[in-house]
């Protein structure tokens, strides 16, 4: 079956297909000029949503039915009314949160067990969940509702939000959604209850007597190996973590150089051990160390990080990797990245070598291999 990359950009959606001999070339656009900030294709390939940004005028849905040949517009996650004596304050800065989708943030299919489900994590931090692949949407109350929700505190952005789903393959009923900044969720029930898993984080912007408070922990992305789920990695904003009990606890990963800031990270779909991560420079700086771009993975959980920097630009880079713009592909050897300057990479081999697919696209919001 050939291969696709969806690339969801600043100024719309791309397709970039694989050929007999190797190379990728885009085959589809949509939504040309508009932000498109989350992508899922379904299993199959032919079904597809994607999320825009189109600001002032709200968050939108589309799908597709046949490939990204053509799109139709479907339901947006939508807030319900904010009840008029409800008390919601961004607890740092006293602003009230908005009970309206101000972004879309992550789309991903659900357990194979519920095939017609799917779910999106948005921003101010609702969890939305389909029962009809992206049809309509229905927030999950029990864990919006949840005491400790308004607890959450905007990071990079200005409200928290929802960027991470992970599902346990051996379990339907069990969930983990990372929260910037609100920790680590898990759900054992499909989301009736919800228990803070964040246990082992370590915040070294807070005070030190604060630094291991599970709900103010701004976790940048989570990936579960599916061949081992009780593995999953996590890209932390002061660091890199592991669990080993399906995200029950955590461990830190230290000593990791370049940085061990970033964004993304991606688990490899069957060896545990394997991870690969975007290093960068943080906080106000933002953008790669000594300006080499490099993708670090660990083939032995967390022990080593090898750098890997073939076909990258090895000086005056300035390519930073948001969260969802890193992906591996199901053969586990293929790696695609993508950049806020507009590059876009394959790597081969593990990411042991990548070829360039583009260096003109608008800034790389998202990607997904299909």
């Amino acid at each position: 079956m050939a291969r696709h990359l969806w690339v969801g950009t600043r100024k719309g959606l791309f397709r970039f297909d694989e050929a007999e001999d190797g190379a990728w070339r885009i085959g589809a656009t949509a939504f040309l000029g508009d932000p498109v900030t989350a992508i899922l294709p379904f299993a199959g390939g032919r079904r597809v949503l994607a999320a825009l940004d189109h600001g002032h005028f709200g968050c939108k849905m589309q799908l597709s039915e046949d490939g990204g040949a053509s799109w139709n517009e479907s339901a947006a996650p939508a807030y319900p009314p904010k009840p008029d004596d409800e008390v919601d304050l961004d607890p740092f800065r006293k602003t009230p949160v908005p009970w309206t989708t101000k972004l879309i943030w992550t789309l991903e299919a659900g357990h194979p067990a519920h095939p017609d489900e799917a779910w999106c994590g948005t921003i101010p931090g609702g969890l939305f969940r389909s029962p009809d692949r992206g049809e309509s949407w229905e927030l999950v109350r029990s864990l919006w509702d949840h005491p400790k929700r308004k607890l959450w505190v905007g990071g990079g952005a200005d409200l928290a939000g929802i960027h991470s789903v992970v599902f346990d393959p051996r379990r339907a009923d069990r969930v983990l959604v990372g929260v910037s900044c609100g920790g680590v969720w898990r759900t054992d029930d499909r989301g009736e209850t919800w228990e803070q898993t964040a246990h082992g984080m370590r915040s070294d912007y807070a005070p030190p007597e604060l630094a291991h408070v599970p709900d103010s922990q701004d976790v940048h992305r989570l990936s579960v190996c599916r061949g081992a789920p009780d593995r999953i990695w996590a890209q932390h904003h002061n660091g890199i973590f592991r669990s080993d009990d399906a995200g029950a606890s955590w461990n830190e990963i230290e000593g990791v150089r370049p940085s061990v800031f970033g964004f993304p990270v991606v688990a490899h779909p069957e060896r545990p051990d394997t991870a690969w991560f975007v290093p960068a420079v943080k906080d106000e700086k933002r953008y790669p160390v000594d300006g080499r771009l490099v993708v670090n993975r660990t083939d032995d959980a967390g022990k080593t990080f090898t750098a890997l920097g073939e076909g990258l630009p090895a000086e005056h880079a300035y390519d930073l990797v948001y969260r969802h713009a890193l992906d591996v592909a199901a053969d586990g050897e293929t790696l695609a990245l993508g950049s806020t300057t507009g590059n876009l990479w394959v790597g081969l081999d593990g990411g042991a070598r990548f070829v360039s697919l583009s260096s003109t696209l608008p800034p790389i919001y998202a990607l997904r291999f299909a």
